[in-house]
């Protein structure tokens, strides 16, 4: 169970970081509201798993999902370019993130 909700706040920290993207300085409300709840959600999230994972391990996947799936998103929306070194770095963090759960 722990690890389940460490991959949802994960993912919650790509939800909250791209709408930090969107808040413009936090003058638009909606994005702003989305920010502070995946925000919330996702800290508490972590918080949980780490009461049952290793610290390090927890907080390297959480920012691992997160930071992956930023980046993605930045990609996919065309705020950032696509490239084959790009996405093999990705693919790298996500090899690190599945080992470090396989050797938990």
């Amino acid at each position: 169970m722990h690890w389940l909700v460490l991959i949802i706040s994960g993912v919650l920290e790509a939800v909250w970081a791209a709408a930090l993207d969107r808040t413009q300085g936090f003058t638009r409300l909606a994005p702003t509201v989305v920010f502070a709840v995946a925000l919330t959600a996702s800290m508490a999230g972590l918080a949980y798993a780490m009461r049952g994972l290793p610290l390090g391990t927890a907080y390297a996947v959480w920012v691992g999902i997160g930071a992956v799936l930023t980046a993605c998103y930045a990609m996919w929306s065309g705020q950032e370019p696509i490239s084959a070194v790009r996405v093999l770095l990705l693919a790298g963090i996500v090899g690190c993130v599945i080992g470090l759960k396989l050797t938990h």
